[in-house]
């Protein structure tokens, strides 16, 4: 019986021990909990939000998370030295072929183009440097953004623009059918920011806006900087292989949004005059191309030399707003005033502006003033597609033709300084039957490169520019 109550007694002290241990872990529980709860208070401020992040189990990188990050560096970092590697065997083919004048079998088979002849700087160099471009250059175009800021395809963009809308959806689709579109950022050469300069305008700018510039220049810094902060792209080589397409006469306003992408960036523009900061090292020339061509068919010509009865023509009036110095000193001085220098201000009723150039054997191409040089891109590519010798009119040598880097201009037109516009005459008479024949059919050489195609086609205009740009990407060695 003793033993019976000694148990009892054991057992309560046993089971009294046990609730005051349950007690005393509840109290610790409870105060640890009330001491994390101090913490994490909103009294607690910054201090609060830290130690609570530091608390989140997932803002702390896992080992394989960070040797996963370490990964993704190196892997970034062998993908750009191996880009590198190959734009450099480029240069050296390039270089080889200049010397040796023997250019890498390129696959087109015997009915392919090969350029040859004094219209080239470097016939040997341009050929390897096109083949090299189809082989190797790849362009990612992003994918952020909605219309009306980025460009959306071809049907985007009208009038002088529509070269820009046929780049586009050539630079979105890859080009040469998919053969320079890269399946992944660490496979591009260049990057296309695809900001539709017409459509910011057209959208968003308003005569009465108090400040002018400043909400598109906003507008396209703000897309800048969000792909700055998404992707180490434009970081790493501050957009110096980053592409700015834009056939609107305020694209070099709004290129200034960012300094680097003024700077840096591979500019592809409509207007190519160097007064207005373009800067044929880095940027393209855009030709302004009127419709595409189809069926592989040259476009007319217009009458063979011996049938040209016209000296010089020339039809554009002065925009308003002012500008235009050597249209209005053109005009002064020649309008109606000549039956063999043929200009006007506004082409009467009842004549044909494709025709009096088909007709004429110099056209004139003033630069300069209100949208001068896209207007001058305009009037030497209809020049060069009417078998007619362009004649740039220019107050200094601040026009850039398009494709100078390949093309030697002076084998195929004349120049012409605005001060000497009163004695263009003399300067057209004085060639010689002989050299304008030269000159003549040099242009009907060229005539290739600046003919546009839906799709485009080897050495059309489409891919003259995108090889202008794959040579100011070659000209390029970032430090990887």
């Amino acid at each position: 019986m003793a033993s019976k109550n000694s148990c009892a007694c054991y057992c309560v002290v046993v089971t009294l021990a046990s609730c005051l241990l349950l007690v005393a872990a509840a109290v610790t529980v409870l105060t640890v909990h009330v001491a994390v709860g101090r913490v994490l208070s909103p009294s607690g401020g910054a201090a609060a939000a830290a130690v609570h992040h530091s608390l989140t189990p997932a803002s702390v990188p896992l080992p394989s998370s960070r040797h996963a990050h370490a990964r993704e560096l190196v892997k970034r970092r062998v993908q750009a030295r191996r880009l590198e590697a190959g734009l450099a065997e480029a240069r050296a083919s390039i270089r080889r072929a200049s010397r040796t004048r023997n250019c890498t079998p390129d696959g087109g088979g015997g009915a392919a183009f090969v350029p040859r002849g004094a219209v080239y700087r470097d016939a040997y160099a341009f050929h390897q440097s096109y083949i090299e471009m189809e082989k190797r250059f790849k362009v990612w175009a992003y994918r952020e953004g909605e219309p009306p800021v980025v460009q959306k395809g071809i049907g985007a963009v009208d009038g002088t623009g529509g070269i820009e809308g046929h780049l586009i959806a050539e630079l979105e689709g890859g080009g040469g059918g998919g053969r320079h579109r890269a399946r992944h950022p660490g496979e591009a050469h260049a990057f296309f920011l695809p900001i539709s300069v017409a459509n910011i305008v057209s959208y968003i700018h308003r005569r009465d806006m108090i400040e002018y510039w400043e909400p598109q220049l906003r507008l396209v810094a703000g897309y800048v900087d969000g792909l700055a902060a998404n992707y180490p792209f434009w970081n790493r080589s501050r957009g110096a292989d980053h592409l700015f397409v834009s056939c609107h006469e305020w694209a070099p306003i709004l290129s200034a949004a960012k300094p680097e992408l003024r700077a840096n960036a591979i500019r592809v523009m409509c207007n190519a005059d160097m007064s207005d900061g373009f800067d044929p090292a880095t940027d393209v020339a855009l030709p302004v191309v009127g419709h595409a061509g189809t069926g592989g068919r040259e476009s007319p010509q217009g009458l063979p030399a011996s049938e040209r009865t016209v000296l010089a023509f020339f039809a554009g009036g002065v925009a308003h707003g002012g500008g235009g110095a050597v249209r209005e000193a053109l005009l002064a001085r020649w309008e109606g005033r000549d039956d063999r220098v043929v200009v006007y201000g506004r082409l009467p009723a009842g004549l044909d502006h494709g025709e009096l150039m088909g007709r004429a054997r110099f056209c004139l191409c003033p630069t300069g003033g209100h949208e001068g040089a896209a207007v001058a891109s305009r009037r030497v590519v209809a020049a060069i597609t009417a078998g007619c010798v362009p004649v740039l009119v220019a107050a200094d040598d601040s026009y850039s033709p398009p494709f100078s880097d390949v093309l030697d201009w002076p084998r195929f037109s004349v120049a012409v300084l605005a001060e000497r516009v009163d004695a263009i005459k003399d300067i057209l008479a004085g060639i010689s039957d002989r050299r304008y024949a030269v000159l003549r059919r040099r242009v009907l050489r060229v005539r290739r490169h600046f003919r546009l195609n839906r799709p485009a086609k080897r050495f059309d205009v489409v891919n003259m520019v995108i090889h202008s740009i794959w040579i100011r990407r070659l000209n390029l060695s970032l430090p990887y």
